[in-house]
């Protein structure tokens, strides 16, 4: 069974991976074009191009995806099955091209989470639970029949990065066991359930990254958690933007204003939320590295 797979990031890799070392036949992979990127605007490749290259996969890098020349180099290959891990939207003239469809992998449960950033938003709303679920593509976003899906639970100072690292890896393996249920024909594909209560996981824009003081402790936590490593909740200290990566909570009723902040000029810089008050342990001052707090505080004066 011939298959051509799309994906971009690290993310996608680890499911590339996973197939070629089970021996499916990956003919082609279809990536983002390289694009530059750093100080000297150097033109970068993207990690499945990368993999691709060294492992000698043929690489398609469309600017546009309904353009004739690439829908006529992607028929070339003759693909039965297409898999798409952390990629873009496909027009269905590519995704309705393999005789056996076009599969995707999703980083949550479906119909939970449909949409472009389900790992951040997961964590963000404080879940204790998510997993992954491949399906076949549609022509909505995210609805179409499952195939398989895999849980994983969700610890309380887990970030959206631990999270992504966890379903990297759990996702590979359902894609893999995914293929070859496809391959052998030993499948059965699941309507998503309807529901008045689903969560959406939209994209994540700089604003949705600005910190709140005025929410509830627990609320700005998990924004916190939910958007480390990338792409970072904010905040601002004398005029500066202060990015954090890693807080903790302290219960403790604060008896300054929100949004102001208590420290020792040593071990701690703590903000007043609604109800209690956020410890910053892993920072990014404006225009310095990403340190600890202390290290921080040691170069600081508050």
């Amino acid at each position: 069974m011939k298959i051509v797979f799309m994906g971009t990031p690290d993310f996608a890799v680890a499911s590339l991976d996973a197939l070629v070392k089970a021996n499916f036949e990956v003919v082609a992979v279809v990536t983002a074009p390289d694009k530059p990127a750093g100080r000297g605007q150097k033109l970068q490749e993207s990690a499945v191009k990368k993999y691709a290259v060294e492992h000698n996969i043929p690489v398609l890098q469309p600017e546009k995806l309904k353009n004739p020349a690439f829908l006529a180099e992607l028929k070339t290959y003759q693909a039965d099955l297409q898999v798409v891990v952390a990629f873009r939207m496909l027009p269905e003239v590519v995704w309705a091209m393999p005789e056996k469809g076009t599969i995707n992998l999703h980083g949550s449960l479906l119909p939970q989470y449909r949409g472009a950033a389900p790992i951040n938003h997961a964590i963000i709303n404080g879940e204790k639970e998510s997993g992954a679920t491949t399906f076949f593509l549609t022509h909505t976003i995210d609805t179409g029949d499952i195939i398989l899906s895999d849980s994983v639970a969700i610890d309380d100072d887990e970030s959206a990065g631990d999270l992504h690292d966890k379903l990297m890896d759990v996702g590979a393996k359902l894609l893999v066991k995914t293929v070859a249920k496809i391959a052998s024909g030993d499948y059965k594909e699941q309507p998503q359930t309807k529901s008045d209560h689903l969560q959406h996981a939209p994209k994540i824009f700089k604003e949705d990254c600005k910190i709140n003081w005025n929410h509830p402790v627990k609320k700005v936590y998990n924004q916190i958690r939910g958007l480390s490593p990338y792409p970072t909740a904010f905040t601002f200290l004398n005029d500066k933007t202060l990015k954090v990566f890693k807080s903790e909570i302290e219960n403790t009723k604060p008896e300054i204003k929100t949004g102001e902040f208590l420290t020792d000029g040593k071990t701690f810089l703590k903000f007043a939320t609604a109800d209690g008050f956020i410890k910053l342990l892993d920072i990014q001052f404006e225009g310095k590295k990403r340190m600890l707090i202390e290290d921080f505080l040691r170069g600081m004066r508050l």
